[in-house]
């Protein structure tokens, strides 16, 4: 009622996205009011070009814009492990640390029953079949250290036990220069739980 409709309806599309909030949204909606126009075409180019072209990788699951993704393409990697995540946004965190060099596989969530989401609602169907069709020593589980990805981790170890598949579960606790103090029972115990020799 405040702004004239245009400006209302990209205020509205701004909300929508994560961690925008009101405020925020209408800063962004002037913000790009002041843009140049070719910019504001650019970016909407963007983002159409981005909803358009990017699929899910065949294999993995990785979004990727050309199947299967590079990643799975990639020989020097090694295929005898998997790594398996929520997100795509979780794959390029683990290569940004450059240490890991098996492949992925992309769940699209965590179970979550009190939100209705099953292990048929994500991509847990396609990771059997890829446990049964190749040729796995390890299965590393690395969703996150919530409720739903404990849950989700403990239900993949627990349907792949049978097949005799290594399967381990990225370590969690306390990060790198944080504080004893600050840390939460959970946390702490974990990091405790995770404790190895030196």
């Amino acid at each position: 009622m405040y702004y004239p409709e245009p400006i209302s309806k990209l205020i509205d599309s701004f909300t929508k996205l994560p961690g925008i909030g009101p405020k925020t949204a209408v800063r962004l909606a002037f913000f790009v009011l002041d843009m140049k126009e070719d910019d504001v075409l650019d970016f909407a180019k963007s983002l159409v070009s981005a909803k358009r072209e990017l699929t899910h990788c065949s294999v993995c699951g990785y979004i990727t814009d050309r199947d299967p993704c590079s990643i799975c393409e990639d020989e020097s990697r090694d295929e005898s492990i998997i790594c398996v995540v929520q997100d795509s946004k979780d794959v390029i965190a683990m290569e940004k640390m450059k240490e890991y060099n098996g492949r992925y596989h992309v769940l699209h969530g965590a179970i979550s029953p009190m939100d209705g989401i099953g292990p048929e609602d994500i991509n847990v169907p396609s990771l059997i079949n890829r446990l049964k069709n190749e040729n796995i020593n390890e299965l590393i589980l690395a969703t996150n250290p919530n409720i739903e990805g404990e849950a989700t981790a403990m239900y993949i170890s627990r349907l792949v036990k049978p097949a005799g598949i290594r399967t381990t579960r990225i370590a969690h606790g306390l990060p790198v220069g944080g504080d004893l103090e600050y840390a939460d029972e959970v946390t702490l115990s974990k990091a405790l739980e995770g404790r190895r020799d030196l």
